[in-house]
């Protein structure tokens, strides 16, 4: 394969195993097994009811209350200390948007969307490896993913709002994606962004609940910051399909309750069965981890052949293809995977 069919590879593989399978030119297999996306591979729960035709038919609620409601109860904050946004990307770029001309630091390894969109505002950006860096240069801006994408690693709350009240001036943008995912549960705290009004926290209901199409998250902060973002953003942005299956969702709470306990279970278990078979597993809190490899080139292809699709990390300053990053499926899937690293 040459450079610039990879680097093609590279640009279409984002959670598109069709356009990666196209990029670098192998036949798709009939059966493929998606172990690059970071979502809940449990199946969705039986007898979700939404009604359908209510939902194209009307205009949808634009203040999205009846999942708001929902969302407040559980996260204990309220209703106007929330924003429903069309996925957390579009608060990434309703944040941004606020400021242009100014200077952020994004801390790396990470979603390449944070740079993206702070660029595309004019937004002067600074890549971080090391959180500390913050309290030597001052930025009025800092965003991070925590738990973190692509490694999996984890701040302690107690460590952002110590930077948080260090650093007054500095708005602290924290994506907590996975925080539904995060192990041990006891750690899955809600960091207080009442009183530190320099926080504000990104989430995101198609990771836990597996629904990448609908695009809808949403944004905790003071109401000061809601009110800002909100007047920045287009009327009806989150649409009706994605408030009903999500309201729908979260009635069931089963659905969070099973994840966890899955996921308690079955990561370790698929990160020591890697292990045992050699294979370089790095530490995670969460679902999906990095595992290294001295030639991430044949070992995607490898596994593409076999109808395993992993996530490359050419594409993730600081990690630059020296890893790939798998996410937990069922446990039979997890199996195939390990035989499959062990083979190559």
């Amino acid at each position: 394969m040459t450079d610039s069919s990879w680097g093609f590879a590279i640009r279409a593989h984002g959670a598109n195993p069709e356009k990666l399978y196209a990029a670098m030119g192998i036949p798709m297999p009939g059966r493929v097994i998606d172990f690059s996306t970071n979502t809940n591979a449990l199946p969705w729960p039986e007898g979700v009811d939404i009604d359908l035709s209510r939902c194209l038919s009307a205009y949808p609620d634009d203040e999205v209350l009846e999942l708001r409601s929902l969302v407040a109860e559980r996260e204990g904050c309220a209703l106007d200390e929330l924003l429903f946004t069309n996925g957390s990307n579009e608060a990434l770029y309703l944040l941004t948007s606020l400021f242009s001309g100014r200077q952020a630091a994004v801390l790396q390894p990470t979603y390449g969307e944070y740079r993206r969109a702070l660029e595309a505002f004019g937004v002067t950006t600074t890549d971080l490896f090391n959180l500390a860096d913050v309290e030597n240069v001052f930025f009025d801006l800092v965003v991070l993913c925590n738990p973190s994408n692509p490694t999996g690693a984890y701040i302690p709350f107690g460590e952002l709002e110590r930077l948080a009240r260090e650093n007054p001036h500095t708005l602290f943008v924290v994506d907590q994606a996975y925080i539904d995912f995060l192990l041990p549960e006891r750690e899955r705290v809600l960091l207080d962004f009442r009183a530190f009004p320099n926080l504000l926290l990104l989430r995101s209901l198609t990771k836990l609940y597996h629904l990448c199409g609908a695009r809808i998250g949403y944004v905790l902060a003071s109401s000061d910051w809601i009110v800002r973002l909100k007047a920045r953003q287009p009327t009806w942005s989150v649409n009706a399909v994605a408030q009903a299956v999500c309201s729908a969702f979260m009635r069931n709470e089963a659905i969070l309750r099973e994840t966890r306990a899955f996921y308690a279970t079955e990561t370790p278990r698929f990160m020591n069965a890697l292990s045992r078979s050699g294979i370089r597993v790095r530490p995670s809190r969460v679902h999906f981890f990095l595992i290294e490899t001295d030639d991430d080139s044949r070992v995607i292809r490898g596994l593409l052949e076999r109808g395993l699709v992993v996530r490359h990390t050419r594409s993730f300053p600081g990690l630059d293809g020296r890893c790939i990053r798998v996410a937990t499926r069922l446990p039979e899937e997890n199996d195939l995977l390990v035989r499959a690293l062990s083979e190559l």
